[in-house]
């Protein structure tokens, strides 16, 4: 509990003591007023004065405005009757303090939550100078600089490991509990922390620029971005409020002139009553309150789970996903190529191997670098001579003086060399010797451990089409489609083709049902903010890609987008429990209290109730997470 939170508690407890006092033990009529005004002042001063500088400020019809004009009307009524008894007044303002100072802890509680989830901001970084280490600010720190992490504390900084091993906590970042081993070579992000060895770290990024800061900006600026929901809740409290005052002064005057037209009497003190208990009821905290923490905690929840939520509109509008389209590689395979198989070849595997990856050494393409990871060994770039790269081919070169072409089928047609057919799916490379077919090598784009898992969760979960885009060839494209349980395929197609066909199965929703595209390269940008959620790979994604996304993974698991989606609709269903509940208990109020059947002191039990048990439901969203 906060300092504000422990005055707000004092003043409960002595406005409460008074007004026990004053209810069980009498007083003298001047006295007893005087009491009782001190116990009033003594716990509403703070919103007498926040209803005043509203009306000065032009922001008359708020929570605070009601409460004012409900229990000084109170006191006003009781002056006029000549009575000594103000409880009703002191009564209404210690329970909506009382109401106030639980949501305030509970809102609070939520946000402590929040930001022990996310505690993942560096305080420093160390840099070694003369032998020792200095703790710097992380700002402060350039691209390329060496630095020290040691057990126990955060890496500050994006970087790849020079020296040393250890295991690295990321749960703070991608939700999982398993530990990551990383060795020289390696490449860690920052908001890790570092259990065991120490690491010395070449910095990749400035501090600003970093998966840590990148991070905790998309959480905060989240809530800069209202769903419909809490825009409907804005828009719905500027005409409410300004209604109930109205109809509350229409009550208090309009049947009491009828009255006295019909030769009844006036009645003023009853009706008048009824006007201010009417707009005891109407305060509308419930849901100006609930509502925003129930994304609040949504988004939270969901962070937890390393799943970055950029606002709760788009935490809204993923609880509609009926379409989910996915990129290939990177998102449902590595994007890592490696040999899984070597077919037809007429010398030892190991020695084919040996003179594609020496053939290709001078290539960056990801086939040359499987071929080079599963040949095993140190390649010497003496031993080849006349490298020449055929685009949309492959490549020719002398390897200890034996003529080597790797590639596809178009390059063996081009030498009048005549190839066996592979009926395995993958990326094929024809190797000849010396003008002879010697055999071809099989390359596959391995599927991520959850692929084929996320598909059927997704639709356990209520999607109803899966789709995959890719620009791989349409036997590969179709047989990791069947293999994943996707049910359409488009293949072959460029970036440009991608945001076509998206346009084209946009055009085929109907009602509220929106799409979600799932991507991580740097060609999927267009497509990532053309559809109506954006989805990006956020561990091995692009730059690009996470900033066009709406929703980032973190630990690139496919199997977290089912879970987004749980997530997001058990929030927006919390928000309309909370929108129903809070109407039709504040609307039946009112309709007892303009008849007289409910008094302030129910009244005010009913809006803080009702404000209290919004909250608590609202408060449910934090563990959205953990379905």
């Amino acid at each position: 509990m906060n300092r504000k939170q422990k005055k707000s508690l004092i003043r409960i407890i002595i406005a409460a003591v008074l007004l026990i006092l004053l209810k069980t033990a009498p007083m003298p009529g001047r006295l007893s007023i005087i009491l009782y005004l001190a116990a009033y002042l003594v716990i509403g001063y703070d919103i007498l004065r926040k209803a005043f500088r509203g009306i000065l400020n032009r922001q008359v019809f708020d929570e605070n405005f009601l409460m004012a004009v409900a229990t000084l009307g109170a006191i006003a009524l009781a002056v006029y009757e000549r009575s000594s008894d103000l409880s009703e007044a002191v009564a209404v303002m210690l329970f909506y303090q009382t109401g106030e100072l639980f949501e305030s802890y509970a809102v609070g509680k939520s946000r402590r939550n929040i930001s022990a989830l996310m505690d993942i901001r560096p305080d420093y970084a160390n840099i070694e100078k003369d032998g020792k280490l200095e703790r710097v600010d992380p700002y402060e720190v350039a691209v390329g600089t060496v630095i020290v992490v040691q057990p126990g504390e955060k890496v500050p900084i994006d970087g790849v490991v020079l020296e040393g091993t250890s295991s690295l906590n990321t749960s703070a970042l991608t939700g999982e509990s398993l530990p990551r081993d990383v060795a020289s070579g390696d490449e860690v992000i920052s908001g890790c922390i570092n259990m065991t060895g120490v690491l010395k770290i070449r910095t990749s990024k400035e501090f600003g620029e970093s998966t840590v800061s990148r991070i905790l900006e998309l959480v905060e600026s989240s809530g800069a971005r209202k769903s419909r929901a809490e825009s409907f809740i804005s828009r719905f409290a500027r005409i409410y409020t300004p209604a109930v005052c109205c109809g509350a002064l229409a009550l208090a005057v309009v049947p009491p002139l009828i009255r006295l037209i019909m030769g009844l009497g006036g009645d003023w003190s009853i009706w008048v009553y009824r006007a201010l208990t009417f707009l005891v009821i109407s305060c509308p905290c419930a849901l100006v309150i609930s509502i925003p923490l129930s994304f609040f905690a949504g988004i939270g929840g969901a962070s937890h789970e390393g799943i970055l939520i950029k606002g709760s509109n788009y935490l809204e509008t993923l609880s509609h996903v009926k379409t989910v389209v996915f990129d290939k590689t990177g998102t449902l395979t590595r994007g890592v190529f490696e040999v899984s198989g070597i077919h037809h070849n007429r010398l030892e595997n190991e020695k084919l191997l040996e003179y594609a990856a020496l053939a290709e050494c001078a290539s960056s393409h990801p086939i040359s670098l499987s071929l080079r990871r599963a040949c095993g060994k140190e390649l010497d770039r003496e031993r080849v001579r006349n490298i020449k790269e055929l685009p949309g081919k492959g490549v020719v070169a002398e390897v200890d003086g034996v003529s080597v072409a790797a590639g596809n089928e178009k390059l063996m047609a081009g030498l009048g060399i005549e190839t066996i057919p592979c009926r395995s799916v993958g990326t094929v490379i024809h190797i000849a010797l010396d003008g002879s077919y010697a055999g071809h090598i099989l390359i596959s784009d391995i599927e991520k451990p959850h692929s084929k898992e996320a598909i059927a969760a997704l639709k356990r979960a209520g999607v109803s089409r899966t789709v995959m885009l890719t620009g791989d060839a349409d036997r590969v494209a179709r047989h990791t489609a069947e293999t994943l349980g996707i049910d359409e395929v488009y293949s072959e197609l460029l970036p440009g083709d991608k945001v076509d066909k998206v346009e084209q199965l946009l055009s085929k929703l109907s009602g509220k049902a929106r799409l979600a595209f799932v991507g991580d390269g740097i060609n999927d940008a267009p497509v990532l903010s053309r559809a109506d959620i954006g989805i990006a790979m956020g561990a091995m994604g692009s730059d690009a890609a996470i900033e066009a996304a709406d929703i980032v993974l973190m630990d690139d698991d496919p199997l977290k987008i089912a879970k987004a989606i749980k997530i997001s609709r058990k929030c927006i269903r919390i928000v309309h429990e909370n929108i129903v509940f809070a109407l039709a208990v504040k609307f039946a109020c009112l309709l007892l209290g303009a008849f007289g059947i409910a008094d302030m002191w129910a009244a005010i039990f009913a809006d803080v109730g009702v404000m209290v048990l919004a909250v608590l439901n609202a408060i449910r969203a934090l563990s959205a997470g953990r379905l």
